[in-house]
């Protein structure tokens, strides 16, 4: 049983990149499938498809690379189960100078930190990317 399934996304994500392997699997869960989502549409990850039925369901991430290069350099957990991290809409971290990003997890669901911003909201910062 994992204790953090965003940070054992996040861990398999950047080793896989590292490994140059394509495709992960791991087991599904909502968030896990809501941070891989935020990560797919701003390109840091390709396909992303749920596999099997209810009590094993895997979640099937592809790895996006940029020639022999992957695109994901830097991954950093911020709230930990440990420690949680919240933020208003005022405090909420530019990551690499605007080159990266942050995932917000909200009252109206998980979103770049940018898209926090731009609604006026806060929440718990899961994690940086870049």
């Amino acid at each position: 049983m994992v204790n953090d399934p965003v940070g054992d996304l996040l861990a398999q994500i950047k080793n896989a990149s590292m490994a140059r392997l394509q495709v992960i699997e791991l087991p599904h869960s909502r968030m896990k499938l809501a941070v891989a989502t935020i990560l797919s549409q701003e390109g840091y990850v390709g396909t992303i498809e749920t596999v099997g039925k209810e009590p094993k369901r895997m979640l099937r991430i592809g790895i996006k690379y940029q020639g022999d290069d992957p695109v994901i350099t830097g991954v950093k957990r911020m709230s930990k189960p440990g420690l949680r991290l919240y933020v208003n809409r005022n405090t909420i971290p530019t990551v690499v100078g605007g080159m990266g990003i942050a995932v917000v997890s909200t009252p109206q669901g998980v979103m770049t930190g940018k898209d926090a911003k731009k609604k006026g909201i806060g929440g718990e910062i899961l994690c940086t990317i870049w």
